[in-house]
């Protein structure tokens, strides 16, 4: 597939107005290949200006037979005679040359035959391999967003030049071909040798991009509902059919259907909707109109599932890309956007994907109404991308030339798009209330279906909204003020001096390691949700640097306390001074349910990001853990957690006086909920079937109390990895699996290793149970146990030699694995750089960072990097090892304070 970074934008004389295409894959079941494509497209254009060229987008695509220009139409049998036909693969763009000239105010009809590739590449037209029922099969199917169309059929494949289509896909008769709309007839063909195939013709599409045409062409079974006159088909090997694998997202996909409809006021325009499930595809889902494609994980709930979060990813990401396709209100917004109203060019796909993901939170809690949104939204959306956006320079609406130069377009479809676009829709949602941010998005809808929009489109209809009617008063434009969240990199931290009423913003950045070359003079206008003593107060606006609040200066009484930003209702995060800090600390330990939960979780949040980031210091953090004890929120624990036991520092943690401190500390204030779910793992797992945080989180709040050495955890475990080695049938809850696979082995002896060892060579283990039993060998405290493992993993007759690495990975992380790891590479290094050369020793490397303190440690790791790297690679070793070796050091005075202040607090 081309270059995606190469978006040379099409000259404007010519607008395309319909395509006829014919899609002819020469694939026969059982062929081996390699395969073609053959085609016809033939091209209505208006022309608007004079030109004696024709310039379209064509990658990868080789012509065939002459190319002709019809027209102008107004003069039936004319034609402009076509001099030739140039492909310039660097622009990926085709250029006609005519011996005429086309007339402005005309239409002309191209006439182009051509073929391409078909590759098992995933992008464009692409051909997938898979199993079902025991044979092996193939399918053809496509993905265009963003630039593939031009790969497929020569096109003009920019997102606003909208058309209809009627499409042909000629197919061996054993297969089906599927497209955007319902097929209208099927007839034959035989091709050059007399052999026969199949001829589908589809219906005429309405107007859409190129990005959003779609074929499919399989040997698969469906199951089929209809919505409101609106068949729904899915699609999937039909093994996967038989087995009732997709009946979940059958059952959901109607509904959010009807529920973006009704919220939105639009109907849906298509008269079908076919999912598709792929055992191969890159995205997790795309929304092309009429046929949505996703992968089979996406779409399939086992029904021995044990999880109900592939139950809440399927309502996901279902909701996702319907969202996309019809109407929908809180979720799905920003994607139906793409094909209702599609961006006038890709510098604002943040306004698809963005308003998307919002809406797919809404609609996935329609769906499954136990998941708790507000929550899930904050911990899922909000706080993983604040965590990114301070460290990325890059702002969500980039300007084109940014674009055309320096980056490609595939990095706009990243966290950034999907996840600070829903975070800001949410914002914005919540200072206008949810009626007027709906009542905006559907004139918008309205007036720009089937057509394009920027960004400054929607915040002219949300300000005629706001401007018709007196309860919500904004501060500025709303233009102004979103394009202070949309323009600008990252985001402002907010901090209240408690004693003047003061609130200051400046933009989150990381102090450890800013240059005082760096300039940070951004400002937003904020809106500061609020709450004093537990009750809420009226939304406030700060709309420069600083501003002073006579409201938010409170008394001298310890019960006078202040909340901002309460709920995560804004995209920032919130610095307190000591004097509110000590209140919040003290409330939390008397009435910690006083906060909402979602405000408890930023709290922590927050305090441990800018604690990080060298705003506060660590001390400020520890005090606002000692309410912990009453906390029962998992997904708050998760934060804590995270913090203070990373998962990659559990092996350093464990070498110093913190440990048996921080051993004693947390405990104390984890037993509560440990138990509270301990209870359930014995004697009833299957009612945490609804509880999501459980299934996220559970995992981490076992694993640290197994490595804190709670007793109850290691004979947990014990018990069930015995029960699991009396009855192999038995299966331990996938929740803890990993944990409990990993001190079943710790606390045992051989015996429990060599059983993990023998399942883990059965022939019919899950690749997710392989894995967790990969890990869980690593677990073993014996250095003879671990140094077998290790010498197993290079014996490739036992391996699939793959996996050498990922065991030389898990054993290198653990405390007392990483010096064997390390003898064991030194010692077989022939060998294993074969295998895998300098991947495997950056990867090693990582993890022996964390252990390098001294030089004589970086002396004895460079020896043997000096030896075993080329000259240019060392320099970059040497530099590697001292940055770890400083991070170490500042680790360790961080460790210490943490020692220290626990010395002070642990009996508390």
């Amino acid at each position: 597939a081309p270059a995606v970074s190469s978006v040379r934008r099409l000259p404007r004389h010519l607008l395309p107005l319909h395509y006829d295409l014919e899609l002819w894959p020469r694939v026969r079941p059982g062929e081996a290949g390699p395969f073609t494509f053959t085609g016809q497209v033939n091209i209505t254009v208006r022309c608007l200006q004079d030109a004696d060229t024709a310039v379209l987008h064509s990658a990868g695509l080789q012509s065939r037979g002459a190319a002709a220009v019809r027209g102008p139409l107004s003069e039936p049998g004319a034609a402009v005679e076509v001099a030739g036909l140039r492909q310039e693969e660097a622009g990926e763009v085709a250029v006609l040359e005519l011996r005429g000239r086309l007339r402005a105010g005309h239409r002309y009809v191209l006439q182009l035959g051509f073929q391409g590739r078909l590759e098992e590449d995933l992008d464009g037209l692409f051909l997938t391999r898979y199993t079902d029922q025991g044979q092996s099969s193939m399918l053809i199917a496509s993905q265009m967003e963003p630039t593939y169309a031009r790969t497929v059929y020569p096109c003009f494949d920019e997102p606003a030049m909208k058309s209809t289509f009627n499409i042909r896909i000629v197919h061996d008769p054993s297969y089906v071909a599927l497209s955007n709309m319902p097929s209208i007839d099927v007839s034959e063909v035989k091709d050059e040798n007399g052999s026969l195939w199949t001829v589908t013709t589809f219906d005429t599409s309405l107007k859409m991009s190129t990005y959003l045409t779609a074929f499919v062409i399989c040997d698969f079974d469906y199951v089929t509902r209809t919505e409101r006159g609106n068949e729904i088909r899915i699609w999937a090997r039909k093994e996967a059919v038989k087995n009732g694998y997709v009946d979940y997202a059958l059952n959901i996909t109607g509904p959010i259907f009807s529920f973006l409809e009704d919220v939105l006021n639009v109907s849906y325009p298509l008269p079908k909707t076919d999912l598709v499930a792929l055992p191969d595809f890159g995205a997790g889902g795309m929304e092309n109109w009429g046929l949505m494609i996703f992968q089979e994980a996406s779409l399939m709930n086992l029904p021995s599932d044990e999880f109900t979060s592939r139950k809440a990813m399927i309502a996901l990401i279902v909701s996702h890309e319907l969202g996309h396709q019809a109407c929908d209100v809180f979720f799905f917004l920003f994607k139906w956007f793409g094909n209702l109203v599609t961006m006038n060019w890709w510098n604002d796909l943040w306004l698809n994907e963005g308003l998307a993901s919002y809406f797919e939170y809404l609609g996935a809690t329609f769906v499954e109404p136990k998941i708790s949104l507000d929550k899930i939204f904050y911990a899922l959306v909000v706080q993983p991308v604040l965590r990114e956006d301070s460290e990325i320079v890059r702002s969500l609406s980039e300007s084109e030339d940014k674009i055309k130069g320096s980056f490609s377009l595939m990095s706009l479809f990243d966290n950034i798009t999907y996840s600070k676009g829903a975070s800001i829709t949410w914002m914005l949602s919540g200072f206008l209330t949810e009626k007027l941010f709906i009542r905006a998005l559907t004139s918008y809808l309205k007036e720009f279906s089937f057509s394009n929009a920027n960004q400054d489109d929607l915040w002219t209809h949300i300000q005629m909204v706001v401007d018709a009617q007196d309860e919500v008063q904004l501060p500025a434009s709303v233009k102004q003020i979103m394009d202070s969240w949309t323009c600008q990199n990252g985001f402002p931290v907010l901090t209240l001096n408690l004693t003047t009423g003061t609130i200051r913003q400046e933009q989150f950045f990381n102090k450890k390691n800013r240059k005082s070359t760096d300039s940070y003079n951004n400002t937003w206008i904020i809106p500061i949700s609020w709450m004093r003593n537990g009750s809420s107060q009226p939304l406030t606006w700060l709309d420069k640097s600083s501003k002073m609040f006579p409201e938010m200066q409170v008394s001298e009484s310890e019960y006078d306390w202040i909340l901002l930003n309460v709920n995560l209702s804004g995209y920032y995060r919130v610095n307190y001074d000591q004097l509110n800090l000590k209140r919040l600390a003290h409330l939390l330990e008397n009435d910690p349910k006083a906060i909402p939960a979602v405000s408890r979780f930023q709290l922590m949040d927050d305090i441990f990001a800018l604690t990080n980031f060298g705003h506060v210091p660590i001390e400020t953090a520890l005090e606002l853990t000692k309410y912990l004890a009453r906390e029962d929120e998992l997904f708050i624990w998760n934060v804590v957690l995270l913090n203070l036991v990373p998962d990659n520092l559990e092996s350093t943690l464990k070498n110093y006086e913190v440990y048996p401190l921080l051993k004693k500390y947390l405990l104390k204030r984890m037993l509560p909920i440990y138990h509270y779910y301990a209870g359930f793992i014995r004697q009833n797992v299957d009612a945490l079937e609804d509880d999501y945080f459980a299934q996220v989180y559970l995992e981490k709040l076992f694993a640290t109390a197994c490595w804190l050495g709670l007793q109850d955890c290691l004979d947990l475990s014990s018990e069930l990895y015995a029960k699991w080695m009396e009855n192999p049938e038995y299966k331990i809850p996938l929740l803890i699996r990993r944990i409990v696979c990993c001190y079943g082995i710790a606390v045992g002896s051989d015996k429990e290793w060599n059983f993990a060892w023998e399942m883990y060579n059965h022939t019919d283990s899950v690749e997710e149970d392989e894995d967790i039993l990969l890990y869980a060998m690593s677990c073993a405290k014996e250095s003879w146990l671990l140094y077998r493992y290790l010498q197993y993993g290079l014996s490739d007759t036992l391996y699939s030699s793959n996996y050498t690495s990922v065991i030389i990975s898990h054993v290198v992380a653990k405390d007392i694995g990483h010096r064997i790891a390390w003898h064991f590479i030194t010692e077989n290094w022939p060998l294993l750089s074969q295998g895998y050369g300098q991947e495997l020793l950056h990867d090693v490397l990582k993890v022996m960072g964390r252990f390098v303190n001294t030089d004589v440690h970086i002396q004895e790791l460079q020896v043997f990097y000096n030896s075993t790297l080329e000259e240019n690679e060392r320099e970059a070793i040497t530099l590697l090892l001292e940055s770890a070796k400083l991070e170490n050091i500042e680790r360790r005075k961080l460790l210490n304070k943490v020692a220290s202040w626990l010395e002070k607090n642990v009996d508390d």
